[in-house]
């Protein structure tokens, strides 16, 4: 299943970082982030419940920047 979030960030650099920490995490099969568009497209693992698995998207992406936000 895919998804696709609004998001925002501040540069294409961080936008490259949040895309990197989303496609770590466990249940989260693909992702993409479009800058431009301030968009996040999330492809799940069979089976897995996409909020919860946003819910720790969203922690791993303000690891790396921390005033980013995925609007779930």
């Amino acid at each position: 299943m895919k998804k696709t979030y609004k998001i925002d960030v501040d540069c294409a650099n961080c936008a490259n970082k949040m895309e990197e920490a989303a496609k770590k995490t466990e249940g989260v099969k693909d992702a993409s982030v479009n800058f431009m568009m301030l968009k996040m497209q999330v492809e799940f693992e069979d089976g897995q419940n996409p909020k919860e698995v946003m819910q720790q998207v969203l922690k791993n992406c303000k690891k790396v920047e921390d005033d980013c936000e995925i609007y779930l």
